[in-house]
């Protein structure tokens, strides 16, 4: 039999992951010679390139020392948490990469405390050591006191370190070793992660993650905990719910290398993807004909944020959309639950849906990806999810990390803080401060940008789900208010020049506008009606060239996530092919006005 190792690669965001994942794929010889591989080739998902960030996981296999090792690359942004909860069912052992300057930040403790909880064997890698300002001996000191906050056994307290850097494709066990390879890494994966228990008896497999191909449908990816699958025996599926149905596996798969190998069996330990089982879903069990036994469900953190998607209605409905239906938009929506558990979406209205997700991140991937595919349709706010707790409302919290310069730090604090949030951490780094606050996931909604502005960019923010707890209260909203088209029609240079003064425009001179559509920010406190399709009055008197001399300042561009945590509860981002426009929910000024004297009336009462 041959031997195996299943190992998952955790991390925060951005501290290495797949960039390892690729230097060990290079030193193990998986491509040709003459073959040309980009960088960070498991990204391979257009998004994945653009943002820089692992959204899906994948699963690779390496053959050292003739022993197989299942690597399986995890998302390290917080938004994707149920990912990697699932994915950790697979494994026996976790890598867990701690920045050499960083240390340890939120994400570093939210997938550790998984791993320690399912009793994986940790071995950490201290990453990047290649950066100026690496301080590795004290971020071994830190990732120590965070297994012993997190409870580690004593076995899991004694885990191997090793220094290494990525990019440059080198591991040592000790500073003062040759920085040659990846030898000692592998050496350590071989060694100190233990093999699958390999079970006798009737055979059980479940499925952690599910892949999608429109050719075969729904793909299965689990691990076999016990006995051999084998394809020509009978076999049962058992759902979440208990009903037991009988099941005919197609095509089973292993992972060799970077693709996936067709057998017809797979032993104890292996992991396998299945191929032929049309509801398929997570936490399935595969078992035996005969002997019917499911093994525990996985358990899934719930959503935090929920927005509701409806159909477009603005006057440029199916303009640049190839998919604009209601029934379209539920189809494509019911699908994207097949694929990530994480998600919940529960139909409002014949044309508008409610889905939930981790953030606001994890939901405007969708969006975009949805967007790209011919996709045209409105969101509206994101909304926290709140749960009730013996007879009290309960809000999600967030711990928030700001790593801010010295000189910035008291202006976060003061922005934290009118947000509901409360410091608990403040350690100096440098001339940087690294500060920790708990906050209710509502005010995190548009802070990163703000953040951003007040540091002058210079504000690195990473937050993670902590707890629930009793509502706190009002969070002041968007200040200033926003400029509306009132009629449809080109924008025309003459018309925004004389508006400047107003307020700070998001569209260009030539762009085309409609009756409700948000054109830009005003410069005080409630709503302004603007036209934007007011023509210089020519006469024979006076010419096109003549008076003022205009100079238009540059539009302010806002990326889909921007837009999302920008807009009011009376407000909408219309979401299409080509563009990204802001709206209101009623187009028309005098809907908007007859609106507020009802609420106003209701609120009399």
């Amino acid at each position: 039999m041959r031997e195996i190792r299943n190992i998952a690669i955790i991390a925060h965001v951005d501290h290495g992951k797949t960039t390892l994942v690729d230097k060990i794929s290079r030193q193990a010889n998986l491509f040709r010679e003459n073959e040309v591989v980009e960088e960070c080739f498991l990204d391979n998902n257009d998004l994945e390139r653009e943002r820089g960030i692992t959204i899906l996981s994948k699963n690779i296999s390496i053959t050292y020392r003739n022993v197989k090792i299942n690597l399986i690359d995890t998302p390290g942004h917080s938004d994707f948490g149920g990912q990697v909860e699932r994915v950790l069912k697979l494994a026996d052992g976790v890598l867990l990469l701690v920045d050499a300057a960083e240390g340890p930040m939120p994400q570093t403790r939210f997938v550790l405390e998984k791993a320690l909880a399912l009793h994986l064997r940790p071995v950490v890698v201290i990453n990047k050591l290649d950066k100026p300002d690496a301080r590795p001996l004290e971020i071994q000191n830190k990732v120590f006191d965070l297994f012993c906050e997190l409870d580690a056994s004593d076995e899991q307290l004694d885990f191997p370190t090793l220094f290494a850097s990525g990019r440059d494709g080198w591991a040592v066990r000790s500073l003062d070793d040759k920085r040659e390879s990846f030898t000692p890494l592998l050496d350590a994966m071989v060694d100190m992660v233990p093999p699958p228990p390999h079970r006798e008896g009737p055979v059980q497999l479940q499925i952690a993650t599910l892949d999608y191909s429109t050719f075969v449908g729904r793909i299965g990816i689990g691990r076999v905990y016990r006995g051999t699958l084998d394809l020509k025996k009978p076999l049962s599926i058992i759902k979440r719910d208990g009903k037991v149905m009988p099941a005919t596996v197609k095509q089973l798969f292993t992972f060799e290398g970077l693709g996936r190998q067709e057998t017809s069996q797979v032993e104890c330990g292996d992991l396998c993807a299945v191929v032929g089982i049309t509801d398929i879903d997570i936490s399935d069990t595969i078992c035996d004909a005969e002997h019917p036994e499911a093994m525990p469900a996985i358990a899934i953190d719930e959503p935090t944020l929920s927005m509701l998607f409806r159909i477009n209605d603005s006057p440029f409905f199916g303009r640049e959309g190839k998919y604009v239906s209601s029934r379209q938009l539920r189809e494509r929506l019911f699908n994207e639950t097949e694929r990530d558990v994480a998600l919940r979406v529960e139909a409002v209205s014949g044309d508008s849906f409610k889905v939930s997700g981790r953030g606001v991140l994890h939901l405007a991937i969708l969006i975009e990806t949805m967007r790209r595919e011919g996709y045209e349709f409105s969101v509206g706010k994101p909304q926290v999810i709140c749960k009730e707790i013996d007879g009290v409302q309960h809000e999600p919290v967030e711990r928030l990390t700001v790593d801010v310069p010295n000189e910035f730090a008291g202006k976060i604090i003061e922005m934290v803080g009118l947000r509901r949030g409360e410091l608990i951490q403040m350690e100096s780094r440098g001339n940087r401060q690294v500060l920790d606050f708990y906050i209710p996931t509502r005010g995190l909604i548009g802070f990163r940008s703000k953040a951003l502005t007040v540091s002058q960019g210079e504000a690195i923010v990473n937050h993670l789900f902590s707890h629930y707890a009793p509502f706190k209260g009002a969070i002041p909203g968007r200040i200033n208010g926003v400029m509306v088209s009132m009629a449809g029609g080109k924008a025309l240079p003459f018309a925004i020049d004389g508006l400047q003064q107003r307020g700070e425009f998001f569209i260009e001179p030539g762009v085309d506008a409609y009756e409700g559509m948000i054109v830009g920010e005003h410069c005080k406190e409630g709503d302004l009606v603007v036209n934007v399709q007011r023509a210089k009055q020519l006469t024979n008197l006076r010419a096109a060239g003549s008076d003022r001399n205009m100079k238009i300042a540059p539009a302010r561009k806002m990326s889909l996530e921007q837009a999302l945590e920008y807009i009011e509860d009376d407000e909408l981002v219309e979401v299409t092919p080509q563009n990204i426009r802001l709206r209101k929910i009623l187009l028309t000024e005098l809907e908007r006005r007859r609106q507020h004297v009802r609420e106003m009336s209701q609120e009399d009462r």
